[in-house]
């Protein structure tokens, strides 16, 4: 009855009328895809359509029992419910009945079919030469396996709301005995998962008026409250009655190990296609910039093009100062021989990036000394807040796009480790520099 049901557009689409689409969930440091491509459940965003069939709950019947093992019998597999595990006498279990006003879907590490969105840990600079997904595949997850579900109304105006913690294949949710966890004034139960689900709602929504505002911990009843001392601290921090667990356009969703954007679909409506972006992209390699050293023409890859892979007209950065160039074998004032350059272009071809990055070299045209790296554009067109030029990159990564686009993220503090927060590129989630986390290109044109 309460099956959760992954219909994509494709199969949920009659040819008469497209279905009702709520908005989508756009994870950050992909840039449009996984590295190893979108497969099912795994991909970088998910759309949330309105299902053929309600599949919402809503809490029912609160029983009060002895022992976890009766908390056990009184679940029903046919039933939703939670138990709050207080003592190993005393647990507490609350039934969910069926609510048919709402559409229910769940994000998590776990692959078990409630899962409708299977999220992994991200890992800064994952888009690199040469990065592998076994590392992190092999590392501790801090991503809980039934992290969260979001509720979407199905009548105007498709109202979404988070709550921590999802239900399991048994269609429970269990807080163990060491879980943060309180009776509510109403004689209900709430509590908090092990590493949180944090929710931060920039003031103004996704626009270039938009500022930070506090981060906050949502609970499994979807309350709001302060952040605990620590991710996993065991006591909850202050309730916040004033705001709520309503998902706005350019919420952020934080789960201790991937980050999360929620657009409307109002909003996607407002923001550049992925057309768009490929048109610009054209417009930028028809303007057939130069390196003003070696004097031979530009050009950004294609976003079908293998990802991380360094081409031949690769535009490269001095990040300092801005000037674009292309790769070239040049240190400063100290020259090189030629056998020193000849064995930089091989350390090129054997190196990521960020090791390339990580070296600084005077710019030719203005003798400033910093770190010289490739740029590439950012692709998800999601992130971006306006249809503006890509004039700007991101420091230290890279990542190019608009200049309203860079300026809004580069103020957004995204949750980093237990306790501490820092602006991210959102397109590969590298930690920006604090003083100049962007700077404005400048492109040399064709002498001809």
């Amino acid at each position: 009855m309460f099956s959760v049901d992954h219909q994509d557009i494709s199969s949920c689409s009659t040819p008469s009328k497209p279905p009702t689409k709520y908005g989508e969930l756009i994870l950050l440091g992909y840039n449009g895809s996984l590295p190893n491509g979108d497969r099912g459940r795994r991909k970088s965003r998910f759309s949330l359509f309105k299902r053929p069939r309600a599949n919402g709950v809503k809490p029912s019947t609160v029983h009060a029992v002895c022992s976890p093992q009766a908390a056990k019998a009184i679940s029903n597999k046919d039933q939703h419910s939670i138990s709050y595990t207080l003592s190993r006498a005393q647990t507490v279990v609350v039934e969910y009945t069926h609510d048919n006003t709402t559409d229910m879907f769940q994000i998590g590490r776990s692959t078990e079919s409630p899962i409708d969105f299977v999220v992994t840990d991200t890992v800064p600079g994952r888009l690199s030469p040469g990065y592998s997904d076994s590392a992190t595949l092999s590392s501790q997850s801090t991503i809980s396996r039934f992290a969260c579900r979001i509720m979407c109304q199905r009548h105007p105006p498709y109202t979404a709301r988070i709550y921590a913690a999802g239900f399991d294949s048994s269609k429970n949710i269990f807080l163990g005995e060491k879980a943060a966890k309180w009776k509510t004034p109403d004689g209900l139960m709430d509590g908090l998962t092990t590493n949180g689900v944090l929710v931060m709602h920039p003031h103004h929504g996704f626009t270039p008026d938009s500022t930070p505002s506090d981060w906050r911990e949502i609970s499994v009843c979807g309350n709001v409250f302060s952040l605990r001392e620590t991710r996993s601290a065991q006591q909850r921090g202050k309730m916040v009655e004033k705001e709520s667990h309503e998902l706005l356009d350019g919420s952020l969703i934080d789960l201790c190990g991937a980050t999360l954007l929620w657009r409307t679909a109002e909003g996607l409506a407002q923001t550049p296609s992925v057309t768009h972006l490929e048109v610009l992209r054209q417009e930028l390699n028809a303007a057939r910039p130069q390196c003003p050293v070696g004097l031979n023409t530009l050009a950004f890859p294609s976003r079908s093009s293998s990802r991380g892979v360094l081409d031949a007209k690769q535009p490269w950065v001095y990040l300092r100062c801005g000037h674009v160039h292309g790769y070239h074998g040049w240190a400063g004032r100290a020259q090189q021989s030629q056998e020193e350059e000849e064995e930089e272009e091989e350390e090129m071809q054997g190196q990521n990036e960020q090791d390339l990055g990580s070296r600084e070299r005077e710019c030719p045209m203005c003798r400033t000394r910093g770190p010289y790296v490739p740029l590439w554009l950012g692709c998800e067109s999601a992130f971006y807040l306006d249809a503006a030029p890509p004039t700007h990159a991101f420091v230290p990564c890279g990542h190019v796009c608009s200049e309203k686009t860079a300026a809004f993220w580069s103020q957004i503090p995204l949750p980093h480790g237990t306790h501490t927060f820092h602006a991210t590129c959102p397109f590969c989630v590298r930690p920006l520099q604090r003083d100049r986390p962007y700077i404005r290109l400048i492109f040399q044109g064709p002498l001809d």
